[in-house]
């Protein structure tokens, strides 16, 4: 469904023990708004919601609800350093027929 390369899941273990949560997740949502219709939420997560699907990718679990997985089929979650830019989560999706220019919205 989703995968994670391993710079994400490093990443992601670095922000886990500066906020005080070695065990929690990542949980991927797709909420209405932005420039183009729908954009991406992600935030921690402790424990599994019942409609919730959950991916293990190097040691992450990644908590998706039954709404969002759809939209989500066949991402990839990655973190990006580019300097020019800045640094953050980038989700490459190959669902997506359009996007805008702020990069965070996507048309599905």
């Amino acid at each position: 469904m989703v995968t994670m390369t391993e710079t994400a899941a490093k990443k992601i273990s670095e922000l886990r023990l500066e906020e005080g949560k070695p065990e929690w997740g990542l949980r991927v949502r797709i909420v209405g708004g932005g420039c183009s219709g729908m954009s991406y939420e992600l935030g921690w997560e402790d424990r599994q919601q019942p409609d919730d699907d959950i991916v293990e990718a190097h040691g992450i679990k990644v908590y998706i609800d039954r709404h969002s997985a759809p939209y989500l089929t066949g991402s990839e979650i990655d973190y990006v350093d580019n300097s020019m830019l800045g640094a953050g989560f980038a989700i490459k999706n190959p669902n997506v027929k359009s996007s805008c220019g702020c990069g965070q919205s996507h048309r599905f």
